[in-house]
């Protein structure tokens, strides 16, 4: 069998099973048809014994019908009614008139039959030269039949929409010269399994579109062939049908369907849509729910693909912002409709969920209004926010009976405006002057709740006792329109717009249809359909997006109660191109309650808190407190976070704040003292310097030492202004001075003393052996050795800093100190610097043990001995101070300069002191005999004076700075001389007592010299005192 054969022996397969079982036994039992009992048009009554062969197409269709007792003709243009619908012999269609209404007399026999089935296929037909099919909601969906009661606002107003639209377009504008655009509407009930039956009717036409070589329609059986179809309004029947359609090339333009599912090209290449897709709406309630701070949510949907596939994006835009779902509940409706206890458990189960007060529901209005219904039985009206889908936006369906219920809800409403003049158009109709929309008549019954006379008996006007009148009117008062009509109407003019294009171009304008147009090609018709761009009757530009899309333009409605008692739904903002716009300020959830109510699982942490999430729920939690030293975790909102050394909790306990840095600043009180005893210091120690720069020549400054004694001078001078580079702020420069001048400084001063105290005793202990001048004990020698000592604390350092450098660095002893210090501070590595001075110090301090008893001449042992024992003790009690007060930076770092300036104060006050008392206060003894007591310095006796060489000096004559004891004759505890030629002189008390008074009596009146050195008369009595004293 060929492709056409196929097809055509498919569908006419499906008409004849149709036809088959639809027909009625004679013995039927009677049916009272009324509200409580109703009879489902699917069930399959008792037959007549009939057999029905193998169906192979091979003879025309017109035979087939012709089998069947069904005029072909008369069928596709004439039927009224059924035949297999309604069981009482209906007189000839080919004698019966496309208005029902003049049919009265056969209406009241209907009436009386009580066999009659429901429901009654009707259509709405408009002769023209070109169809467009309609598949409207007249009829809502039933539990236990396939239609409901009549739907006055998405049904009949929207099959007087496109009634009206074809008006405007072929009596107003005249779009297509000489065409005239018709109509074929039919009802699907809002099931997609009856809608895809009705639609088979659009195809009847358009079966020889498959292969036109191989089927050809008899020529008595004119078919008008459907262009295009406007709907359907379900989005699962869009998609049944969408599915149809394509295999026929008819070009599909949806008004109310929505769905997602829709926008893929690739499964519904000829459908398209006025409206927009709820990819768009579902992105606008997400934001809606964003807005009113709701973070856990209820979510009801209905089980279609409407609801299926918004529900699916919904969930994973709500995860996207964070927002929780409480419950997730399915509405029935394509498997059937829902019973009352079903909607009472959903109910019920959201009741479980208490904090999650916002619902979104995403529906129909029929099933909607079940929920509703069950809010009230459950007395739950308070207990729920709703934000609503525009399945049921505004519909009085749902808000009508359940005021309570529904007040506060915040719905999302494709944006339309009013269809101009069809208001007016709307409330001028009656039943007598709108006689081709055949549905009008249950509208009315069913608006006014009285009985028509003459009309057919439904299931639904059964109850109406009160008979119209006929003087009832249509008012503004008592009509409530559908707000999305403006769909339907840019449906219709898209389609008159594309053909118009479409005329123009392949019929070049000519009026009347060309035969390139009989019939026209739906290819090329959907090629000119997703291209018009016009501006409908109400008044806004449309076109179609790249997807076959209406633009994305939302109002955002709210029911509320405007006054006591009296709800209205309002507009309180608009969504457009992805942007929201919503007046929190005129919503009114409640009566006297404008504030949002909380939609919330667990309330946010305090700041400082953090979250421990319950077990199987994702927005519910329980806060716990982080401790003293944390805050709660940025990243990770179940964690806290231990702050960073350095750093404290802020008092929210939301980020962590540095501690300020603790330092010695030069401005506190600590470093200006220190600072001050420096420059105290400082300021001596210049003085010192310049005295004895003064003062050089001067015997005490020249027995001193002089080249030694500056550098002492210099080393203390460092000590003093190594104050100052630890009071400042820490930097790596000032690092780096601190660990080289600690430890230089002290070297200069102790290498200087140890070269002093031992030069002294090697002196002594030499001329205990031997008469023989020791080594390296000139000046220049002692700079020598000195330097030395100096450069091995020079190497130490070098090294050390090439290992490890000195920087500056934040040192944290406890948690709530930040102290910038330098490295060495932070362990004892500044013993590394202060090891080497510490040697010199107890090396100093043995020397300084061991020359204690020098004599008299050789004092300065004495005095240094005493600057090291005070130099232990400052630094024995000061290694407790600095280890003790590691917290405490001020005075840690005061005690070490105070420490450093107090050792080079001791060495300055114990070693230049008594030399300063004797240049500047007693200067008569700044001479030799005050240097060396008289036993030492005067000459020896005549008899064992010792003859000195022509060119020599004296031995008592110093040859460059130093008085050079071993240049006088050895004294050994003030009783032996030794000269140099051997000689040794026994002096006995009495014979030197003799001697001493018989010299002084010979120079009584001449002055001695002895180096240059001349001793005046008036130090005879003073001779004379200590002569006496040695003698006793």
């Amino acid at each position: 069998m060929r492709r056409g054969q196929t097809w055509l022996g498919t569908v006419t397969l499906f008409f004849v099973l149709q036809h088959s079982e639809m027909k009625h036994s004679n013995h039927l039992e009677e049916l009272e048809l009324t509200p409580s009992i109703r009879h489902h048009h699917r069930h399959r009554h008792k037959q007549t014994e009939a057999t029905i062969e193998p169906l192979i197409v091979k003879e025309p269709l017109d035979h087939i019908f012709d089998r069947l007792n069904v005029p072909l003709t008369s069928y596709r243009e004439k039927t009224l009614f059924d035949r297999n619908l309604v069981s009482y012999d209906m007189v000839a269609l080919e004698e019966r008139q496309n208005d029902w209404f003049n049919t009265s007399k056969e209406l009241g026999e209907l009436k009386e039959k009580k066999h009659q089935h429901w429901p009654i296929k009707r259509e709405a037909v408009i002769e023209g030269d070109l169809v467009l099919g309609g598949l409207m909601m007249v009829h809502e969906r039933s539990d236990n039949m396939t239609c409901g009661p009549v739907m006055p606002q998405g049904g009949v107003q929207a099959v007087e929409t496109m009634l009206y639209t074809l008006d405007i377009i072929n009596n107003k504008l005249k779009l297509i010269p000489g065409v005239k655009i018709g109509a074929h509407i039919l009802d699907d009930c809002d099931r997609d399994t009856y809608g895809l039956e009705m639609a088979v009717d659009f195809i009847k036409g358009s079966i020889s579109n498959i292969d036109d070589a191989e089927y050809a329609c008899n020529a008595t059986a004119v078919r008008k062939v459907i262009s295009g179809v406007v709907g359907a309004a379900s989005s699962v029947t869009s998609v049944q049908v969408a599915n149809l359609l394509r295999l026929f090339k008819i070009p599909q333009v949806s008004f109310f369907s929505t769905s997602p599912e829709l926008s893929n090209k690739a499964r519904f290449e000829y459908f398209t849509r006025t409206i927009p897709s709820d990819m768009h709406q579902v992105r606008a309630m997400v934001k809606i729910v964003t807005k009113l701070g709701w973070s856990y949510v209820s979510i009801i949907y209905e089980e279609s693909s409407y609801g299926i596939k918004a529900f699916e994006e919904l969930e994973a835009l709500l995860a996207r912002n964070g927002i929780c779902i409480a419950v997730k509940e399915k509405l029935v409706k394509d498997s059937g409709v829902a019973t009352e206890a079903a909607y009472d458990e959903i109910v019920q189960k959201l009741l479980t969920k208490p904090r999650a007060r916002g619902a979104i529901i995403f529906g129909s209005d029929q099933e909607v209004a079940g929920v509703m219904r069950a809010v009230e039985r459950l007395n739950a009206t308070g207990a729920f926010s709703w934000v609503g889908s525009d399945g049921w936006s505004a519909r009085a369906l749902v808000s009508d009976g359940n005021e309570r219920a529904v007040e506060g809800t915040i719905s999302v409403q494709p944006q339309a405006n009013d269809v101009k003049g069809f208001k007016e158009y709307f409330l001028g109709l009656n039943v007598k002057n709108n006689r081709r929309n055949p549905w009008f008549v249950e509208f009315w019954e069913d608006h006014f709740q009285c009985r028509y006379p003459g009309s057919l008996r439904t299931p639904y006007n059964g109850q109406y006792h009160r008979a119209c009148s006929g003087m009832e009117r249509l008012t503004d008062s008592n009509t409530e329109f559908e707000r999305q009509l403006q769909f339907v109407s840019d449906a219709v003019m898209a389609f008159a717009y594309a053909i118009r294009d479409m005329h123009g171009e392949v019929c070049g304008g000519r009026p009347g249809l060309c035969e390139a147009m009989r019939p026209a090609s739906g290819a090329d018709l959907l090629r000119y359909l997703r291209k018009v761009n016009f501006t409908g009757l109400s008044g806004d530009e449309f076109r179609f997006d790249a997807n076959g899309d209406g633009p994305a333009r939302y109002n955002i409605l709210h029911f509320k109660q405007v006054s006591r008692g009296a709800y209205h739904w309002v507009k309180v903002g608009q969504y457009l191109d992805t942007e929201l716009q919503l007046h929190l300020d005129a919503i009114q959830f409640k009566w006297g309650e404008r504030r949002p109510p909380e939609s919330v699982c667990s309330a946010e942490c305090e700041l400082g808190q953090a979250k421990q999430y319950v077990e199987g729920e994702s927005c519910c939690w329980h806060c716990f407190n982080c401790t003293q030293y944390e805050i709660r975790s940025p990243e990770l909102e179940t964690a806290c976070q231990v702050c960073p050394w350095g750093t404290l909790p802020d008092l929210t306990k939301t980020r962590c704040r540095a501690i300020p840095e603790a330092y010695l600043r030069p401005d506190s009180a600590w470093a200006i003292g220190a600072m001050s005893f420096s420059s105290v210091g400082i300021l001596l120690t210049a003085f010192v310097c310049g005295v004895w720069v003064r003062h050089s020549s001067t015997p005490v400054v020249r027995a001193s030492g002089r080249e030694l004694s500056y550098v002492l001078l210099a080393g203390i001078l460092m000590c003093y202004l190594v104050t100052f580079a630890l009071v400042f702020r820490p930097t790596d420069i000032l690092c780096s001075i601190q660990r080289f001048g600690t430890g230089f400084c002290f070297t200069v001063v102790y290498a200087a003393l140890l070269t002093k105290t031992n030069r002294i005793s090697r002196i002594f202990n030499a001329s205990k052996h031997s008469a023989k001048r020791p080594i390296l004990i000139s000046p220049s020698s002692q700079l020598a050795i000195c330097s030395a000592l100096v450069s091995i604390q020079v190497l130490i350092v070098v090294v050390w800093m090439i290992v490890a450098p000195a920087r500056a660095m934040f040192h944290y002893p406890t948690r709530e100190d930040n102290m910038l210090v330098c490295d060495s501070y932070v362990d004892a590595s500044y013993m590394i610097a202060f090891f080497y001075p510490i040697v010199l110090i107890v090396v100093c301090t043995v020397y300084a043990v061991l020359t204690r008893k020098i004599p008299e001449a050789f004092n300065e042992s004495k005095h240094i001995g005493f600057t090291m024992y005070t130099t232990c003790v400052i630094w024995l009690a000061f290694v407790p101070l600095y280890f003790g007060t590691a917290s405490h930076v001020p005075l840690r770092i005061t005690s070490m300069a105070v420490t450093i300036s107090l050792s080079a104060s001791v060495t300055l006050v114990c070693l230049f002191s008594p030399k300063l008392y004797i240049i500047l206060v007693r200067p008569e003894r700044n001479v030799r005999q005050s240097i060396m007591p008289v036993r030492y310095s005067r000459k020896p006796p005549a008899a064992l004076a010792i003859p000195h060489p022509p060119n020599k000096k004296p031995p008592c004559a110093d040859k460059e700075t130093q008085t050079d004891p071993v240049e006088f004759n050895k004294l050994t505890n003030g009783q032996t001389v030794q000269a140099k030629n051997g000689v040794n002189v026994k002096d006995e008390k009495k014979d030197t007592s003799d001697k001493v008074k018989d010299k002084h009596e010979k120079n009584d009146s001449e002055g001695v010299k002895c180096n240059s050195v001349k001793i005046n008369r008036e130090d005879k009595k003073v001779r004379s005192t200590n002569e006496k004293r040695e003698g006793l």
